[in-house]
């Protein structure tokens, strides 16, 4: 059922370790099953996988389970320690990984997924549930903070854990400047007061960090709880071997399976001289444990045995039961047991009287209490609107919500609400470590599938592509022209084979043919390019719908230099992804717009998108034209977040990087990128040549040179990258003097297409092919090139190309008193070429570079100041200082 429509949407409400399991492992089972499925991954967040247990910045901050046993794939027992092993070579089984780390993990882990998953699709809504309600049909209507709104055909509530109940502090300490009432919250800790000693109430695992964190040579950490008890400490090796778990057959009630479980650990004492093993061999029967147990017996265990249980469950790792150890030595850290019953101010200070009538005086009381477990009293509208519309009851104990064994919500009738992790805590009893959670995501993802395949919404109708736009074609041709869509959008390999794979399966494919023409004459793709559009032509003839045949005609337009055509069929089709690419100049295309216009285009195209990853970096891109560099990095991030591959997103960052002259930082995170993603991306010449500007602007022409040989030289680059990233470099480093000798444009010029180096498709091929030409000292082909661009139909290659071949002409001819009038009236015209304003910069370097030559100092210093102002960097600081005496 590839490619078909309508996709069934499947919320996931939370992006923390419960939502990024549950929406890969959604993901793996609609594209084993073949369901068109699209999975809304909804969390206001900026990263997925972090939540609150792996959000934490501090490297101290370490996972409470060994490496190997933290996998979210239940088909590859050590992905994680292998992932980590890749990170930190000294990693091995009994390695507690920073927490921060883990949820890299996570999100590279839905990453990796997302890839396999063919055309099941992800999406990314950063925004918040407040509410939702249940239609007839057994849909969910799901309400965003943001005002906007969601109707999915399941939802998976992956909401975690809640913020710590804080009925047990003083109304005074409530309302206290000084009170922490959730430590995980952003920032939260950054509020406490240096110098001034700190009250953390709870003694578990979330004091123990919070104390690692907090705990300073001048400053008394106080930690209290109503019994002191400290977690255990994890062993600092594996037992000798495993402990198989006890026979409890016919064991009932409390009494008599506590008696049992101390019978096993203290055997367990004796033959493996520790006893964790017999702990953890509890863990497969806990939940038939607790399941078995009256319920006056569960409510006894959670008043009596809770705090017992869980400071010997949920144990430190090492290293951190060290750092505790070691700051109750030095009296840094000071743990006891005492219940606050009443709070002072003292100045900025807080004074907290305990019941046994000692006192404290603190900067701030931290609440490490634990997670809220009603939901009832867990302040969360979502939750609120589930309870009180019926769609959801209370778990047993009032923890959690009540769950069918596959965690579909009891009291939703037919609306299909799941949930997992915490939420089951009442049901389940252990359920919120990672080895229950993605056990559990599997089983979710299983039942949701399954229930979706059989649903009336999920039958297919008619193929069509991610946006919902009808495909004439068979379904194996839809699959493969979706697949070649995504590479477009994304800026990826593969979407040429794609195409020719989709008219293969459908020799009547109209815009499986239009799409392959575009892609031969904008990217010199291997395409017969008018037979292509003629076979597009016949076939939209043949019974296609009038979006089809629009873009069939709008395609035909363009690439005969036409706009009108495009820009008319975007105004009826605004959410034809493929249109609007081809229509804005970008990585991907040279765009039939420019300017202001094209920002007209892409803001009004909002409506349409949304916060579609793909529409975010196109936005951004015009964001960093207009210099809103904040706005435009935030757009990047929320692309990348959710698609961590969008080469649109990572070409709008690389140009607020350069274009705000921070060079080093722009450096290092575009190869960064390179190193992750970049092998995918079908224009990384591209993205190397960002990074090979970044080293120009700092004057490392070394680096500069080694990048252009190891990533950019042919045979590595071939094709249109050839010209515009290639041969680009080497002009440009020729106009700033960092390239001594002959430039090797000769090889360059040879791997480009045939017909871009005599007859461009478009004044944005033109350029490239004049500077490329320039660069290889060929000034007879610069005249033919500049003969052709004078009789074109398209006016940029009369007004704009033409002239410009005639100066590059004069620059290589030396030539400066001819050459320097021509550029000087070129530099406004420029934008009508097409692509970015640093791709045309390399007008502006030779402009300066002229100036230099001809001794017009003056003039060149002016056009440095003016640089500097807009996009400072070393190199133009060094060539203005060079200036000064002379002008």
């Amino acid at each position: 059922m590839a490619g078909v429509h309508p996709f069934c949407t499947v919320a996931v409400v939370g992006a923390g370790a419960a939502g990024t399991m549950t929406a890969a492992r959604l993901l793996d089972a609609a594209a084993a099953a073949r369901l068109p499925l699209e999975v809304v991954l909804i969390d206001p967040a900026a990263e997925n996988g972090r939540g609150a247990a792996y959000s934490t910045t501090d490297a101290r901050h370490l996972l409470n389970v060994p490496a190997e046993r933290m996998t979210a794939d239940p088909g590859r027992p050590e992905d994680f320690l292998d992932w980590l092993r890749d990170r930190e070579p000294g990693a091995g089984k009994g390695t507690f990984a920073p927490r921060a780390q883990y949820g890299a993990y996570l999100a590279d882990h839905l990453r990796r997924s997302a890839l396999r998953a063919g055309d099941t699709r992800l999406r990314r809504l950063r925004d918040r549930v407040v509410h939702a309600a249940a239609r007839q049909d057994g849909r969910v209507t799901l309400r965003l903070a943001s005002g906007g709104g969601l109707t999915a055909e399941a939802v998976v509530l992956a909401t975690g854990n809640h913020a710590p109940g804080t009925d047990w502090a003083p109304a005074e300490l409530r309302g206290a400047a000084g009170f922490v009432a959730d430590p995980w919250a952003p920032g939260a800790l950054a509020r406490v007061p240096e110098g001034a000693d700190v009250l953390l109430v709870g003694t578990g695992l979330t004091m123990a960090d919070v104390a690692v964190t907090l705990e300073r040579p001048d400053r008394v950490v106080h930690a209290v709880s109503r019994n002191g008890l400290l977690p255990q400490e994890h062993a600092p090796a594996p037992a000798a071997g495993p402990v198989p778990a006890p026979d409890l057959t016919g064991v009932t009630g409390l009494p008599a399976l506590r008696a049992a479980v101390l019978r096993h650990i203290a055997r367990t004492r004796r033959t493996h001289g520790d006893w964790r093993p017999a702990l953890d061999s509890l863990r497969p029967l806990t939940t038939a444990l607790w399941q078995g147990l009256p319920a006056a017996d569960r409510a006894r265990f959670l008043s009596e045995d809770l705090r017992r249980w869980e400071v010997h469950r949920h144990r430190m790792p090492g290293a951190t039961a060290a750092r505790i150890a070691g700051a109750r030595r030095t009296g840094r850290l000071a743990v006891r047991a005492a219940e606050v019953t009443a709070v002072t101010p003292d100045g900025d200070l807080l004074r907290v009287e305990f019941a046994d009538g000692a006192a404290v005086t603190v900067g701030a009381v931290v609440n490490c209490t634990g997670p809220q477990g009603d939901a009832r009293r867990a302040a969360d509208p979502l939750l609120d609107s589930l309870l009180d519309g019926g769609l959801a009851h209370p778990g047993p104990h009032g923890l959690g919500l009540g769950t069918g064994p596959d965690g579909r919500l009891r009291g939703a009738g037919d609306a299909r609400l799941w949930t997992l992790g915490a939420p089951r805590r009442g049901e389940l009893w252990e359920t919120t470590a990672v080895p229950e959670i993605r056990t559990q995501a599997v089983a979710v993802a299983a039942a949701v599938v399954e229930t979706l395949g059989t649903a009336p919404a999920a039958r297919p109708r008619t193929p069509a592509d991610r946006y919902g736009l009808r495909l004439t074609t068979t379904l194996e041709a839809a699959a493969a022209y979706n697949r070649a869509l995504d590479g477009i959008l994304r800026v990826t390999c593969g979407a040429e084979e794609n195409l020719k794979e989709a008219v293969a399966a459908d020799p009547g494919f109209a815009l499986g043919h239009a799409t392959l023409a575009l892609l031969g004459h904008e990217w010199g793709a291997d395409v017969d390019v008018p037979a292509a559009l003629a076979a597009a032509a016949e076939a939209a003839g043949k019974g296609c719908d009038e979006r089809e045949r629009s873009f069939v005609a709008a395609a035909a337009s363009a690439v005969a230099g036409g706009s009108d055509a495009l820009l008319r069929h975007i105004d009826d089709h605004p959410r034809d992804a493929l249109a609007v690419s081809l229509a804005v100049p970008t990585i991907a295309f040279g765009g039939v717009t420019c300017g202001e216009q094209t920002w007209d285009l892409v803001e009004r195209l909002a409506p349409a998108y949304g916060d579609d990853w793909w529409y975010q970096g196109q936005l951004a891109f015009v964001r960093q034209e207009q210099e809103r560099w904040d706005e435009a990095e935030e757009l990047t991030s929320r692309a990348l977040t959710a698609e961590p591959g969008s080469g649109h997103a990572v070409h709008a960052r690389a140009h607020v990087f350069y274009e705000t002259g921070r060079h080093t930082e722009g450096l290092a995170w575009i190869d960064r990128w390179i190193d992750a993603e970049g092998r995918r991306a079908n224009n990384r010449a591209h993205f190397s040549w960002h990074a090979a500007l970044h080293e120009l602007a700092t004057g490392d022409t070394g680096a500069v040179r080694a990048r252009y040989l190891a990533q950019l030289a042919p045979p590595t680059v071939t094709g249109a990258r050839a010209l515009v990233d290639s041969g680009a470099l080497l002009w440009r480093c020729r106009m700033t003097g960092a390239w001594d000798g002959p430039l090797p444009a000769a090889a360059v010029l040879a791997g480009a297409p045939a017909s871009w180096r005599t007859a461009p498709p478009t004044p944005f091929a033109a350029l490239h092919t004049a500077v490329t030409l320039a660069a290889a000292g060929d000034g007879a082909a610069l005249a033919r090139l500049r003969a052709h661009a004078g009789a074109h139909g398209d006016r940029a290659f009369r007004e704009v190309v033409a002239p410009l071949c005639a100066a590059l002409t004069a620059v290589v001819e030396e030539d400066w008193a001819t050459a320097l009038p021509v550029l000087r009236a070129l530099m406004p015209l420029l934008p009508a070429l097409g692509g970015s304003a640093a791709q045309r910069d390399v007008v502006e370097e030779t402009l300066l570079f002229t100036l230099v030559s001809a001794g017009r100092y003056e003039e060149a210093a002016a056009l440095l100041d003016a640089r500097l102002d807009r996009r400072p960097s070393p190199l133009d600081r060094l060539r203005r200082g060079s200036l000064e005496p002379a002008s």
